[in-house]
C-alpha cells in the first residue's frame, strides 16, 4: 500500500510538473524568408553555383572535343601518339571531375561559402530564439518548418514574430520595419496569424 502511495504521489508530482512548462514554436523558413541578409546571401550563392557550373560544363565540354578529335585521328596516328593523346584525354577527364568536387563536392567551395553567409544568421536566430525562451520561461521550443511533424498548432504559441523583432537591433533596421505589423509581445501572433511580412 505505501508503495503504491509513493508511486501515486510521484506521477501526480510528474503530472504537474509536465502542466508547468510552456511550450512554442518557430517557423525557420517563415524566419529565414523574411530577413534581407539571407534572400541576399541565396542569391550570392545561386550566382556563384551558376558561374562554378558554366565553368564545369566548358571543361567537360572541352574534353568530349578533344575525345571526337582523337576518334578522327587516330586511324593515321602511330600508337605512340594515340597513347600519348589518350592519356591527355584522361588527365583532362580528371582535372575536369577534380574542378567538380572542389566547387560542389562535401566540405567543398559551395559549402564554405554557404557556411560563411549563412551560419551567422543562423547563429542570430538561434540566440534570438534562446532569449524569447528565457525571457517567457519556455521549457521547449519546436521549430515547425523542421523535421518535427506538428499536426495542430496554436498561432498564439507561434513566436516566430518575436524571433524577427528580436533579430531587429540584430540585423538592421530593414528587418525591424519588415516586423512592425507583426505580433506586439511574446507568442502573441494570436488568431490572426502575425505573418503579414510576406
Amino acid at each position: 500500500m505505501k508503495k503504491f502511495l509513493l508511486t501515486f504521489i510521484a506521477l501526480v508530482f510528474a503530472s504537474a510538473m509536465i502542466h508547468a512548462q510552456k511550450f512554442a514554436y518557430v517557423d525557420t523558413k517563415y524566419i529565414l524568408d523574411n530577413i534581407p541578409e539571407y534572400s541576399e546571401a541565396q542569391a550570392q550563392l545561386e550566382e556563384l553555383s551558376a558561374q562554378w557550373q558554366k565553368e564545369i560544363e566548358a571543361k567537360f565540354d572541352e574534353v568530349e572535343k578533344m575525345y571526337q578529335n582523337y576518334q578522327v585521328q587516330s586511324v593515321l596516328l602511330p600508337e605512340e601518339m594515340k597513347t600519348k593523346k589518350e592519356q591527355e584525354i584522361v588527365d583532362a577527364e580528371k582535372e575536369a571531375k577534380t574542378m567538380q568536387r572542389d566547387y560542389f563536392g562535401k566540405d567543398g567551395e559551395l559549402f564554405k561559402k554557404r557556411q560563411e553567409l549563412v551560419k551567422p544568421i543562423q547563429e542570430k536566430i538561434y540566440n534570438a530564439i534562446q532569449q524569447i525562451a528565457e525571457d517567457n520561461n519556455y521549457s521547449v521550443v519546436f521549430d515547425k518548418a523542421g523535421s518535427l511533424t506538428m499536426m495542430y498548432a496554436n498561432p498564439k504559441y507561434d513566436v516566430s514574430d518575436d524571433v524577427l523583432d528580436q533579430l531587429g537591433a540584430a540585423m538592421g533596421s530593414r528587418t525591424r520595419s519588415q516586423s512592425s505589423s507583426g505580433s506586439g509581445g511574446s507568442g502573441g501572433t494570436g488568431d490572426s496569424g502575425g505573418k503579414q511580412r510576406k
